[in-house]
């Protein structure tokens, strides 16, 4: 409620619409501020771009479909993607049916694309394009060692990020970024972490992201002993900084469609560890861009990221691959070109209508 309903973020104008926090109230609301926006305002905008097959998208479609081209991007895979809230969700498969009528569907990854063929989406208005991330430039020393002061200053607790070791050597910090969630295998990571420093005691786990699992996470935390080694630390606009200032991003969730987590953190230039899953395999591969492992495995996790910490040259060819690979694959601009073109025809067929 108290921040504003009108800003720019980026040179670009963000328009809040009220949403009360009453439980299906609330939504039902949001629902009906969103169509009356859209029908209200559409000379402002030629169409119309939703992300997640859920109740924005039915409001979408039922204020301008037909009239104004819409498109709808699926978001997340497996079960916690759009398909399956669809089938779980209370008016979920009316939604479903309502979105048909959209002109375009978006599949950010192969594992999604076969998520909406299989739901019955038409085949033909399924289109395939791949997330894509600004791609940062490259990290020295120095920009390292700024990253890692700014966060000390944002938290205490990470003041020893900034003292040597008696090796003289900077504590090691691996990162997760990412929404605190049970699919996303945190509790598996933190109870490697434990294994993780057995090797290397004064190594920081920083987790970054905020959701319905971080009580469980601080009380693990806690029980377990890590609280001077073991982060909780929000949200971030932007995690350039967190990134840069790691030696290592982990993602060890048990499914996911196409993660701009682990498609930032390959931008970054950063050594990753993460689950063999299928959307994860869509963008890195095992011993080439990353070291994958098996989901729900807190030793194969500890064991893969002890590997880094250990092997300088490994860490630096898997990370400078997986920013190869992000420039040359998942690039931000390529990204935006192939949402234009798709617009740039969705338009083109309405031509005639208008006509």
């Amino acid at each position: 409620p108290s921040w504003p309903a009108e800003i720019r973020f980026e040179q670009v104008p963000v328009l809040r619409l009220p949403q009360p926090k009453i439980r299906l109230w609330g939504t039902l609301r949001y629902m009906w501020a969103l169509a009356g926006w859209l029908r209200k305002n559409r000379d402002q905008y030629d169409c119309v771009c939703v992300s997640m097959l859920k109740h924005d998208a039915y409001a979408a479609v039922r204020a301008v479909g037909g009239r104004t081209p819409v498109l709808l991007r699926a978001e997340g895979g497996g079960r916690t993607g759009d398909c399956y809230w669809q089938l779980e969700a209370r008016c979920g498969r009316r939604i479903k049916y309502r979105l048909m009528e959209a002109d375009a569907f978006i599949a950010p990854s192969q594992a999604i694309y076969r998520e909406l063929q299989a739901a019955g989406y038409p085949r033909s208005r399924i289109h395939y394009i791949p997330n894509g991330v600004p791609i940062p430039p490259p990290v020295d020393s120095a920009k390292k060692q700024s990253a890692r002061l700014a966060l000390a200053g944002l938290d205490p607790s990470l003041k020893n990020l900034l003292l040597p070791g008696p090796d003289g050597r900077m504590p090691l910090m691996a990162v997760y970024t990412g929404r605190l969630d049970p699919a996303k295998g945190l509790a598996e990571l933190v109870a490697g972490w434990r294994l993780v420093r057995l090797r290397y005691p004064e190594a920081h786990l920083c987790l970054a992201g905020e959701g319905p699992m971080y009580q469980e996470l601080a009380r693990q935390i806690a029980e377990q002993n890590q609280t001077d080694h073991v982060h909780l630390l929000g949200p971030f606009d932007s995690v350039d900084e967190l990134l840069a200032a790691a030696d290592l991003f982990v993602l060890p969730s048990y499914e996911e469609g196409m993660s701009l987590a682990l498609l930032e953190a390959m931008a970054g230039g950063v050594p990753i560890v993460a689950t063999d899953i299928p959307g994860n395999r869509e963008l890195v591969r095992d011993a080439q861009e990353a070291l994958l492992v098996p989901v729900r495995n807190a030793e194969a996790l500890a064991a893969a990221i002890s590997r880094i910490f250990s092997h300088p040259t490994l860490a630096g060819q898997l990370a400078q691959a997986a920013r190869q690979r992000a420039q040359t694959h998942f690039s931000l601009p390529r990204c935006l070109r192939e949402h234009q073109t798709l617009w740039e025809s969705l338009l083109a067929q309405r031509e005639p209508q208008r006509g």
